[in-house]
């Protein structure tokens, strides 16, 4: 029964820092028992996508990079599987928003790149990630099989189901998303709830796990609603943090209830396979 730890925390000004501080937070979280631990979104920076400026590009790395040998020594030191979220330099003028997998060995795994880019005042991701082409790897780890997305990724059911049919026991979203104040009193209830409902359908109709981290502060005029959750399999909200406060979240997964739940609710069994050619379209008409 592994035990996950989400850090949902604040974004900081220099990287520097932010690697320090979530130094700390991943010893914390391994301190209390913690074998899967997974940061926000862009955990190294703030979020910077809140304007359109070339100049931060200088914030991306490539991988490997330091980062990801220091992250890959601490996974091994400590004995945990982390999974990290960074800006990435592909190449000249090539950029994605990147997920990195560490096993307990410290092993870099491999990573997934950010498929679905948005574009929307306060979250201008589109002049910053090309849409990531690492298809959808799913990771057997030491403490269970992984599929990771990141963020806007997690609005879409088919990426959610190609990584369970991937294999994937656990789903994890490292995640940057907030409300704008023009909109928060008379949307930022039904926003959280659509965020939060979409991804507790994804954990029902894929029969599995589903974590998702959120940053918390504001940067800009973007308040992160934190609020980061785990769901099981059902889509019950089983771990919840704060919508303000920065926070070890830690949960222990039973992935025997992934097995049970998809005998007993046989979705895999049932599809359609033959039926669903139109999906790879557009518009239907």
């Amino acid at each position: 029964m592994p035990r996950l730890a989400l850090l949902q925390s604040k974004g900081f000004p220099s990287k520097r820092e932010a690697f320090s501080h979530h130094e700390t937070l991943i010893r914390d979280a391994a301190a209390q028992g913690a074998q899967i631990i997974v940061t926000q979104e862009l955990f190294l920076t703030p979020y910077f996508c809140i304007t359109e400026d070339p100049s931060l590009f200088d914030l991306a790395d490539p991988i490997p990079c330091e980062t990801t040998d220091q992250l890959g020594k601490l996974a091994g030191e400590l004995g945990v599987v982390i999974v990290s979220s960074l800006f990435e330099q592909r190449g000249p003028g090539l950029f994605h928003n990147t997920a990195v997998v560490h096993d307990a060995d410290g092993r870099m795994l491999g990573q997934y790149r950010k498929s679905h880019i948005p574009q929307d005042p306060g979250f201008e991701e589109k002049f910053y990630f090309t849409p990531g082409d690492t298809d959808w790897p799913v990771w057997e780890t030491r403490f269970g099989k992984i599929g990771v997305l990141i963020c806007w990724d997690q609005w879409y059911p088919e990426a959610a189901r190609l990584m369970a049919l991937g294999g994937a026991e656990i789903l994890l979203y490292p995640t940057a998303i907030g409300w704008l104040p023009s909109e928060k009193e008379a949307l930022g209830a039904a926003q959280h709830s659509a965020w939060e409902t979409v991804q507790r359908g994804h954990a029902v109709a894929n029969g599995c796990f589903l974590a998702a981290v959120n940053r918390v502060g504001t940067e800009g005029e973007t308040e992160f609603w934190g609020q980061s959750f785990v769901a099981n399999p059902y889509g019950e909200l089983v771990a919840k943090a704060s919508s303000d406060q920065e926070e070890i979240l830690i949960h222990d997964l039973d992935l025997g209830q992934v097995e049970d739940f998809r005998r007993i609710w046989p979705f895999f069994r049932d599809r359609r396979i033959d039926a669903y050619g139109d999906l790879t379209k557009r518009w239907r008409h």
